[in-house]
Order: C-alpha cells, then structure tokens, then sequence
C-alpha cells in the first residue's frame, strides 16, 4: 500500500556476489507459462490467462500481510485466530491471500516489529515457522499464497532500511517535514543501484524462496499453494520524475535479474513484480510496459487508491465519490490494456476506500466504499466474461477481528491485535473487519458469479 497521501538470516561472501551478478543480468528465455505440469496444483500462466489443473483460474482474493506473525509461536503470535481469519476469508469466498513474507528491523519510524531479519545473516526464525503455519492453513482451505519479498514503504522495513546497512546508517523517515514529498522515494530508489543493499536483499530471497517448510517438510518451491513471488511491495523507480526517469535503468535490471533469480530457485511459482501501475510508474504507459516486459514476469499487477490520490476528496466523499470511481475503472481499463499489449494477466491485487467520512471505527458504514468493491468486481467480472486478462481481484485489506486498543486509531510499538491497516497508517481506515457485513455479503456475491463464469 502506497504510504504518501500526495502521490502519495546465513549465506556467503560467494552468495553475495552471485545477487550481485544476477542484478546484471536480463532475461533471455522465453516462457510463455510456467514451468508447472498442468495437473500439478500449480497455478499457471498461458498467454494472458492464469490455470489451475488445465482450468482457467479467477480468483476472489484479500490482502493480509500480518498472517506470519499471527502463526507464530511467540507473544504476538495467536494461531487461533489465524484459523478463524482463514475459515471466515474461506466461507466469503476468498481463494487468494497476498502475504507478507518480509519484514526489515528498521530504524525508521512506524516500521513493524518484529522483523523477518537485521543487517546480519541470521533471520527470524520464529517468524518464519509463522510463515510455514500460514501456509499449511492455507492449503488445506485451498488457498493460495502471493508473497511479496521487501517493501518500498517504511511500514515494514523495506528498501530504504537495506539502504542504511549500507551506507553508515544514512536514511529518510517518510512525512519528515524536513524531507517533504518525493525526497523518501528519491532517496529510497538508490537501492536498486547499490550492490551491497541488493545483495543483502538477494540473500535473502534466496533463504525464503529455498525455504523448506518445517511443519509440513515440503520445499516452498514444490509447494502449490504459493501461487506466486513478489519481488517487493509498490518497487518505484523513484518519486520525482526525473529521478524516477534517471533511475529506469537501474530498476529495470533490478525487476529482470530479480525476477530471473526467483524463476531459477522457484521455476513452477509465478512472478509479478508488486506494482501500482501507472501510479508507481510516473504515469507513463512505457515504464509499466517495460517493468513488465521480461518473460520471467508472469502477469501485471495494478493496485488502486483513490483516497490517496486525490481522486477522492476525503473530506467531501459524497460530492467527489462519482468522480473518484470513475477514474478507478478507468485505470483499471488501461492496465487492461496493457496486458493485452503484453499477452499475460492482469491483477487488482490492491484496491481501497475509506469507511464513511473517512473514519475508522467499525460502527462507521462502509456505504461509499461497498459502491467502489462493487465497481471493482463488476470490473473483474466483465472482463471474465470477455476472457480477457483481468484475472482477478484482492481488496486491501481484512482486518477480520483485529481491533485496536489505541484510543487514537495508530499502532503503538507492542502492539499485537494486527490487522490489514499497516503501523504507519490509522488503524481502522480501509481495512474490512469481521462485522461489515455488508462489504463480506458484496465479496461472496462476487465470489459466486465469478465462479459460475469461469466453470462455463
């Protein structure tokens, strides 16, 4: 999730350098869909479609990036209430969680804790059976996992906490008033051309995609329920555009030999990038075409914030709500576009609005934000019906039973009711709780109607 409301652990020296290597490189093998048998499990691609045992494959899916610390055997762990989130998401329909399998301890403001990994190459290991527990939940509900790898926001570490390891201690908080919009992303887009940062990164990617499960004992790699890896959550290129445009290069090898070294550990789990879109991508159509362009990237990502964009004025939702969801679906039309450009799927994997009045207790309706899900899944459904590349849809995000304790809707360090409402943002504010119950009857409504489309 994009943070600004403007634009808004043991490897070698020898592993080190291979990430080095491998950021240098572009991809040269053309694979029109995974590597996957078409029995297997494994979600697949082929052409601008997704497949599940040789059947297309559209899904209802939600954005949940805590479920690790949920699983975990710790303090702020609570592995009942994984299970009760999975068979609540599981009875709405939802057959596709995005995951958070990153974090980076972090000297930043409002980063999560704990982490995934520190600066050395000793990782979290609770954290990471957290990871396995989601995962075996997850597959015996017949879900499937997209995990994303770092984070270009602060809220979990990410880019420009790998950039401090690095560099003498060196960052930016996001919203210091000395640092206004864009100097965190221009400052934070220095990663990409850091070989030590994206070494550190690359090891680490090279931990979790070759992690063999220790509840199950399967690899990560032959497990079918990840449907797929994401190199990071929203990667831009940079803030400003000329930095961003500046940058490209550095970015693209990044996407290429990143996504390449994924492909060699994982070469049955799809890839994708993480990305806004034309919103991560200076709003320019060739940048979201080329971030996508490598055959080891198997299908587009688009997420969408009008809230956040000032498509939306928060503070007239009523007045400025038609206008706001009209450029929604127009966005979601031109990453249609795109995908058929390229010939590979499409997917909202990131869409919100606020409650009514943009508050954040669960008492408040959700009347305006259920307009913008329906808009988003007639969208989706559509396109089914089309048999174009839009392959499905994840809302950002299900707070489920996560209730802050916090009379002023943030997240204080320590805490553990977590929910899809990241640390840096008010607690409460696009995340869908248990009790909305009109938002969970929209989302099963449109899980049935894009089952009945897609069994025809």
């Amino acid at each position: 999730m994009t943070r600004t409301s403007t634009d808004r652990f043991t490897l070698s020296r020898r592993a080190v350098l291979a990430s080095t290597a491998a950021l240098a490189l572009t991809s040269g093998v053309a694979s029109a869909s995974s590597a996957a048998s078409p029995n297997s499990g494994f979600v697949t691609r082929d052409g601008m479609g997704l497949k599940l045992d040789g059947k297309p494959y559209r899904f209802v899916g939600a954005n949940a990036w805590y479920l690790a610390w949920l699983g975990a055997d710790a303090d702020y762990g609570d592995q009942r209430r994984l299970t009760r989130e999975l068979d609540a998401l599981a009875a709405d329909g939802v057959t596709n969680l995005r995951v958070g399998a990153s974090a980076e301890l972090s000297p930043l403001n409002n980063s999560v804790r704990p982490a995934f990994r520190d600066q050395t190459a000793t990782y979290n290991e609770t954290l990471l059976v957290g990871l396995d527990r989601t995962l075996v939940e997850m597959g015996r509900r017949d879900m499937k996992a997209v995990l994303y790898l770092t984070n270009f926001w602060e809220w979990s570490g990410g880019m420009m906490t790998y950039l401090s390891w690095v560099n003498g201690g060196r960052y930016i908080n996001m919203n210091d008033p000395a640092h206004p919009w864009p100097d965190f992303a221009d400052f934070n887009a220095d990663f990409y051309r850091s070989e030590k940062a994206v070494g550190l990164y690359h090891d680490y990617v090279r931990a979790v995609v070759g992690r063999t499960n220790t509840i199950s004992g399967v690899a990560y790699a032959e497990d079918p329920t990840i449907m797929g890896w994401q190199l990071a959550n929203e990667p831009r290129a940079g803030g400003g555009e000329q930095v961003a445009l500046n940058n490209l290069p550095a970015f693209y090898a990044w996407i290429n030999g990143t996504a390449r070294l994924i492909k060699s550990l994982a070469p049955k789990q799809l890839v994708s990038t993480g990305g806004e879109g034309l919103k991560g991508s200076s709003e320019r159509a060739e940048v979201v075409m080329e971030s996508c362009r490598s055959p080891d990237i198997d299908y587009l990502t688009a997420h969408i914030w009008p809230g956040n964009w000032g498509w939306l004025d928060r503070k007239d939702m009523a007045g400025t709500d038609a206008r706001a969801r009209a450029m929604a679906i127009d966005y979601v039309n031109q990453h249609v576009g795109f995908a058929r450009q390229l010939d590979k799927p499409l997917v909202i994997e990131e869409f919100g609005y606020p409650r009514d009045g943009d508050l954040y207790d669960p008492s408040v309706p959700t009347t305006l934000r259920d307009g913008f899900y329906q808009d988003v899944h007639a969208a989706v459904l559509a396109d089914a019906e089309a048999g174009g590349p839009l392959a499905g849809s994840n809302f950002w995000a299900w707070n489920g039973e996560g209730r802050t304790r916090n009379p002023d809707f943030r997240f204080h360090d320590g805490d553990s009711a977590w929910m899809g409402d990241p640390p840096h943002e008010p607690q409460g504010w696009y995340g869908v709780f248990d009790t909305d119950l009109s938002t969970r009857a929209l989302v099963r409504r449109h899980a049935a109607a894009l089952t009945e489309v897609t069994s025809r």
